[in-house]
């Protein structure tokens, strides 16, 4: 696996709506920019990049765990693919190897991972889906951290990042339960 970049973006959120919260939440994204192997090429195994998704997600789970002052209880993970990728790229470097490298450095997780994926330039803005670690009807903790670094991924990269929180939402109320349907 080449390596070009990592970077990490960390953001605490004191106020929603002019309402101060009770505890500020910090959320942290890390990403990591690599060569893609498979770029210009279909490729029909794709197993080298779950590999890749897995160690590269380890790396990105110790640069973010520091930045957050209490435990993890909300994560997510998406991937931009260069342009010159395909879109299964991106889904075989977020599954099915990297839940694993998350979760066990953050004590488990017993829901999905939140994700998303696409094709597109360097500098695009990529929303990551964030939900609870472990109750993925928790409706105060769907939430997104937005992000984009400027220069990736280049047409032949793909940028995967992974992203926690230690905290929901500020101010949610939106309901506590499902309804039915």
């Amino acid at each position: 696996m080449e390596i070009r970049k990592l970077a990490v973006y960390v953001e605490t959120v004191i106020a929603e709506a002019g309402k101060p919260n009770a505890q500020e939440v910090t959320r942290v994204a890390a990403a990591g920019v690599i060569a893609n192997p498979f770029s210009g090429t279909f490729q029909e195994d794709l197993s080298q990049l779950f590999d890749f998704g897995s160690l590269l997600g380890e790396r990105l789970v110790q640069a973010a765990l520091p930045h957050l002052p209490r435990a993890a209880v909300s994560y997510g993970k998406a991937a931009i693919v260069g342009v010159n990728g395909d879109i299964e790229h991106g889904h075989a470097m977020l599954h099915p190897k990297l839940g694993k490298a998350m979760r066990d450095p953050i004590g488990g997780g017993a829901a999905l991972i939140p994700s998303s994926a696409k094709v597109a330039a360097a500098g695009t803005v990529l929303d990551v889906p964030l939900g609870h670690k472990d109750d993925a009807w928790s409706f105060d903790h769907f939430d997104t951290i937005s992000l984009s670094v400027p220069d990736s991924p280049r047409p032949d990269e793909i940028m995967m990042v992974i992203a926690l929180s230690d905290g929901s939402r500020i101010n949610p109320r939106v309901g506590k339960t499902r309804a039915a349907i």
